[in-house]
């Protein structure tokens, strides 16, 4: 293995962490993504009530209707009013 093929492999940890737009001028930073998902489900309901109450939301709808819940690593509950396959198609691109 050469030294160009090995430095693939090296993980930058102060490389720039690329954002999407969330809605409204919200951005998150796509390493940070678990899942992307539909908020009607009653499971979903009860994780996004759980994390209002532990202080762990970010409402990023401006008081539009949410369509999508973005779990992230850090705990935290994103909520936006895109769809989530607008999304997943910001992460994907």
């Amino acid at each position: 293995m050469s030294d160009t093929d090995k430095s693939k492999d090296i993980v930058n940890p102060h490389a720039a962490a690329k954002f999407i737009s969330i809605g409204y001028g919200n951005m998150v930073a796509t390493d940070k993504i678990i899942a992307i998902v539909n908020p009607e489900p009653a499971p979903t309901k009860r994780l996004i009530q759980e994390a209002r109450e532990a202080g762990r939301i970010v409402d990023a709808t401006h008081g539009r209707k949410t369509r999508a819940v973005i779990f992230t690593s850090t705990d935290y509950i994103l909520l936006s009013s895109l769809q989530p396959e607008t999304i997943t198609q910001r992460v994907e691109g």
